[in-house]
Order: C-alpha cells, then structure tokens, then sequence
C-alpha cells in the first residue's frame, strides 16, 4: 500500500512520484525496470552570468533534464519562471514521458528552465540569456539527442534564438535542434495551437463516449498565455461559452458569456484583464470554483488540490497545463463525479504536433494546417480511446489509466533493449 502522507502536495516532483506509484502497483513490471524509469536519466544544471541593460552582472541558474530516452530523443520545452528548480525541471520532464507515451510518438521526456523573471527583463535581455544558456546546455540537445520547444514565458522568438545559436555552434543551419519555431525557419502550421488543440480533441472525444452535446457548455480557462487563450478561442469556434478566464493577477467573469475579441483588445490596450466593462472581475480561487460545465487549469502546476477540490463544480477538468491537479485531489473529484482529462493526454497536441515539425524538418518536405490538424486529431481520438478502455476495465480514474498506458509501453521498450553492458 502507498504511504500518500510521505508525499507533499505543494511539490510537483512528489506528486509526480505518486501519480507513478498509483499506477505502477497495478502493472506487473519489474521492480528493476520500475526504478529505471520513474527517474532521470541524466540532469545538468549550469549557472552563468548575464550582464543587464544598465550594465549590472547577474548570476543565473539554468537546467535540462532528460528523464527518459528509450523510446526516441528527449523531447521538452524551455521555461523562463522564478519558481524553476531541478525538482520542478525534473517533474516536468517526467511528465514529458508519459506524455508522448500515450500519445504513441517515438520520443522521451526532457525539460529545461532558467531561474529568472523574464516579466522584468527587455527583449535584448532575453536574447543574451537564451544565447548564453543553449551555449551552456548545447552538448546535450540536438535533433538526434533532445529537441526543445516553447513552455512558460518563452516563444517562436525565444526558439528562433536557440536555432541561430545552435547553428552557429555547429557551423551549418540546424533549425530542427528545435520545435515551436516560426513558420519562416521551418516551424510547422498549425503549431501555434497545438496544445489548446489537443484539449479541444480530448473534450470532443470525451462527449462522444459519454453522448454529451457541447453546445452552449460553458467553459472557465485559467490562463491567458499561448494555451489558455487559444483553448477559450477554439472552444468558442466549437459552439461552447466562455464565461471566465484570468491570468496571474486574476480574472473576469460574465455567466452569459465573454467576447474573447473585445477582451483581448482591452487588455492589449491596458495590459491587465480586470475593468473589462461586460464583465465582474473575480481572483483565480474564484474562477476555479465556478459553477460551470469545463474547467480548463492552463496556467501553472499545483492548481486544484485537497484543500480546495470539494469546492470544484465543473463536470470536467480538461488539463492544458502540466500538473494542475494533485493525486489528493483527483480522489476527490473521482468520487464527485468529475472527469478529468489528464494533461499527460489533454495537453498532448503541442508534443504531437512538435513530433509533425521535427519530421517535416528531418524530411525537407512540409505539411499544410489542414494535413496537421487532421493527424493531431487521429492521433489525440487513438490515445483516448486507449485511455478510456483501461479506465473502465479496471475502474481507476483516468489520469491512472494514462499513466498505466504510458508505463507499459516505456517499460516494454526497457525490457527489450536490455541491460548495457
């Protein structure tokens, strides 16, 4: 039996370890292949200096951890947080596993991140710190070892940065050492919005098995970046009503529905969402326990836990970012009835897609967002299909199933490479 009291819901690598415990106690793999692959396969932390604007010199912390390669080259993105540490690093690019497992690409799990506040620092500041730590981690990436894409607080630009260095390191242009990039440096259509893709995919599918009609749903997305916004744009454009959505200061509210357009134009204009006129504002806590029908946590991890998943009313949980819901809390949602669509599927789009562009990359020959999307969508409708067979069958919750799913097909590759030497 599991000790759940030994594991602190405040830190994602614990919760990462619980989310593989739970499901590994009901897989019959060897203990031998259990802990080769629950850990990281190699991690590098490096610090640099990064002289500022005004000329200052700091001190910067950077990791890359590649947690697992058996089944293809790491794959993970690049974040820029105040928060970032390994342990975080380290749960993300676990999670990077298990992701790409469900889906079925042949990829493992890496992540990478600067200990930084990129809200305070200027564009040029951000090129040098991004030249300055590929230069570091360089002997670790490359299209054949590691493949970084966008994650928090990076971008096309940032990747663009990573492509030229890179290049100029090796001497030749290498723009498939990166996925996410723009479309001008070989970046894949419809990349952009993969990831809020692949949950709009996932909650279709899940209505198709369940006989549920989206229209008029309602819809609250914590998240204004890259994925929240675009999951509150695509779940419009799919007939459903976005009634609420924030970013880190906090959010807005209108139970008839929000006009995505008209608010982006205010906040561009005032840079915060708050003082929309058609709207009350409300804090992330808030917007969390709306009574609405899809809860979209697209933000950061560590968002629904035990303290506050009683309070939760959505009918579905639809993870666009990595790490939203603890294990503590997914009992608890389990036994209200509440479905959560796990981000080691949910938010899967963004890897699949980045699979599509490295393929294109390796390939020289490029598809259109029509191809793109119509294979995101087979490969998303597979994996869920997948998913929901083993959570019926052995009558776990679906983040369980997923896991279950991802470890089997990792620990298979393990079992049939063998041990070196």
């Amino acid at each position: 039996m599991i000790n759940k009291n030994q594991y602190d819901e405040t830190k994602p690598l614990d919760m990462h370890d619980l989310q593989f415990d739970i499901a590994a106690q009901r897989l019959d793999i060897e203990g031998w292949i259990l802990e080769k692959i629950k850990y990281p396969r190699r991690e590098f932390s490096v610090r640099f200096p990064l002289r500022l604007d005004n000329g200052d010199i700091v001190q910067l912390a950077g990791y890359r951890v590649q947690h697992n390669t058996l089944r293809g080259p790491g794959k993970g993105g690049i974040r820029y947080h105040p928060r970032v540490d390994l342990d975080e690093v380290r749960a993300l690019a676990a999670w990077m596993t298990w992701k790409c497992a469900v889906v079925n690409i042949p990829f493992g799990g890496a992540k990478g991140g600067v200990t930084c506040d990129p809200s305070q620092m200027t564009s040029n500041e951000l090129e040098n710190l991004t030249r300055r730590y590929v230069f570091e981690i360089s002997p670790l990436i490359g299209p054949e070892q590691d493949i970084p894409a966008p994650d928090v607080n990076t971008s096309p630009q940032v990747m663009s940065w990573i492509v030229d260095t890179y290049s100029v390191l090796k001497g030749y242009t290498c723009n498939s050492v990166v996925t996410g990039k723009p479309v001008c440096i070989g970046g894949s259509l419809g990349r952009l919005k993969a990831t809020s893709m692949g949950c709009l995919y996932t909650m279709l599918e899940a209505a198709k098995v369940l006989g549920l009609d989206l229209q008029d749903k309602s819809v609250a997305v914590q998240g204004f970046g890259n994925v929240g916004y675009y999951a509150a744009e695509l779940f419009i454009a799919a007939g459903m009503k976005l009634v609420a959505i924030s970013n880190s200061k906090g959010g807005v509210y209108n139970p008839r529905g929000l006009d995505l357009t008209a608010l982006k134009e205010h906040y561009d204009h005032g840079g915060r969402l708050g003082g929309f006129a058609a709207a009350e504002e409300i804090t992330n806590t808030e917007l969390l326990e709306l009574d609405c029908d899809i809860l979209v946590p697209a933000a950061l991890e560590n968002q629904i836990t035990r303290d506050n998943a009683e309070r939760i009313r959505a009918r579905f949980v639809v993870e666009g970012a990595n790490g939203p819901t603890s294990p503590f809390a997914d009992d608890i949602l389990y036994d209200k009835g509440i479905m959560v669509l796990p981000d080691i599927l949910a938010n899967a789009g963004g890897v699949t897609v980045s699979y599509f562009e490295w393929v294109q990359n390796l390939q020289k020959l490029f598809w259109s967002e029509d191809d793109v999307n119509r294979q995101l969508a087979k490969i998303i409708g597979q994996a869920f299909s997948e998913v929901y067979r083993i959570h019926q069958a052995e009558k776990v919750n679906m983040r369980t199933a997923a896991y279950m799913l991802a470890l089997g097909r990792v620990a298979e590759a393990k079992q049939v490479r063998g041990i070196f030497p």
